[in-house]
């Protein structure tokens, strides 16, 4: 029996693409409140900043974990049934965090649950998500729906991360604040049970198409380990210019206000969000290689001429027009590593490209944050620059010649 090809069969239809979106937009917005509310309610424990810090560090773990498992057992199982389980177990989760009390509790849920504490990194989702997309969508429209994805998911964490509020809201109108956290993360399990309702749409995969043991990479091994390689770096080089340490340099170089930070971040925020279509469109023109590449390097040198920059006005449109250019390469990325593997394949690629990146963007921020203490604020955003360009550069050498489908 051959492994699961879901380009050759009539699986998923183009009707499921509407629900994953859905499911997409309900989870990111859960992802935004809890990044937000999690240390909060943590605090309101009585925990302090040594936990706050385990539980997020075992979290990402967990979710590292459970996402190379789906890697491994999504080549032979239905997506769809165990994207159904992923959002039962995100409405578990939601649940057992208001339910804890305990430290060890708290560790366990994180572990084994869908808690997401940096509103952006692994998560078991995606790749199961990113692979029924592909099956889904014509070559020529793959970039396209991966932008609407990617759209989707940012501007629904934008809207979580404004919602976090609500628990100060509930708590001046006399609800008690423990309790207030306590309902959010229930929110956060309503939207684990919506994005269930949401998967329900889609329809299971022929029973006919499932069922043999294979590798989870076979022939596209090669290409997967060399992208994994290369998005590592890109992502260690990303780690040294985080949002809180970018605040920071803001707060003690321009002497910003947080509420003119907040303004600022905001905006980025929607920039980057509405440059996912841009993507998408100019991919169709100049390949999705080039669309990486020729969108990244540009914006690289705006966060170095950023930094340097004489005066506030220079460096906040410098950091804006990074903003507009350096997420482009989120759809057009996914939408490539999709497209240059078999589709038995797809699961395990972004699994496997996924989590690599994912512990690589969690390794630098101490090293930056070191870098930062010791007096060279500027040299964090530079470095993260320059790797940046470098990669750039390497990845146009190694994959210019590996086309997609809808290039060739």
């Amino acid at each position: 029996m051959p492994a699961p090809d879901f380009a050759s069969t009539s699986w998923p239809s183009a009707a499921a693409i509407r629900p994953v979106l859905f499911a997409r937009g309900l989870r990111d917005f859960g992802d935004g409140l809890v990044a937000v509310l999690l240390p909060a309610y943590l605090l309101a424990l009585g925990f302090g900043a040594a936990e706050v810090g385990a539980v997020a560090t075992i979290a990402l773990l967990g979710s590292a974990l459970m996402t190379l498992g789906v890697g491994v057992i999504g080549t032979r199982s239905d997506p769809r049934l165990l994207l159904l389980l992923a959002a039962l177990l995100m409405a578990a989760t939601g649940f057992g965090f208001a339910a804890a009390a305990t430290f060890a509790a708290i560790a366990a849920v994180a572990l084994v649950g869908t808690v997401n504490p940096s509103a952006g990194s692994v998560s078991v989702f995606a790749p199961l998500e990113q692979s029924l997309l592909t099956a889904a969508s014509k070559d020529a429209r793959r970039t396209a729906v991966f932008a609407r994805y990617s759209l989707v998911g940012a501007l629904a964490a934008a809207m979580g991360a404004l919602a976090a509020s609500g628990p100060d809201a509930l708590a001046s109108a006399g609800v008690p604040e423990l309790t207030a956290l306590r309902w959010a993360f229930l929110l956060y399990a309503a939207l684990g049970l919506g994005c269930f309702l949401a998967y329900l749409a889609i329809s299971p995969h022929p029973a006919a198409a499932r069922g043999k043991r294979h590798a989870a990479l076979g022939p596209s091994r090669g290409i997967v380990v060399r992208l994994a390689k290369l998005f590592s770096v890109d992502s260690f080089a990303g780690g040294l210019a985080v949002q809180s340490l970018l605040a920071l340099w803001l707060f003690q170089r321009f002497d910003l206000s947080l509420a003119q930070a907040g303004l600022f971040f905001f905006w980025s925020g929607v920039l980057s969000a509405f440059s996912f279509p841009v993507a998408a469109w100019l991919a169709t023109r100049i390949g999705l290689v080039n669309t990486m590449v020729w969108t990244h390097i540009p914006s690289s040198l705006a966060l170095i001429g950023a930094v340097l920059a004489p005066n506030v006005e220079v460096a906040l449109g410098l950091l804006l027009l990074r903003a507009a250019l350096s997420q482009m390469d989120v759809p057009t990325r996914t939408s490539y590593v999709m497209a240059v593997v078999t589709p038995a394949e797809r699961t395990a690629a972004a699994s496997f490209t996924a989590v690599p990146r994912s512990l690589a963007a969690a390794a630098s921020p101490a090293f930056a944050g070191a870098i930062f203490a010791a007096g060279y604020q500027a040299l964090p955003f530079i470095a993260c620059g320059v790797l940046k360009i470098l990669y750039d550069l390497a990845l146009l050498a190694a994959f210019r010649h590996v086309k997609p489908p809808e290039e060739r």
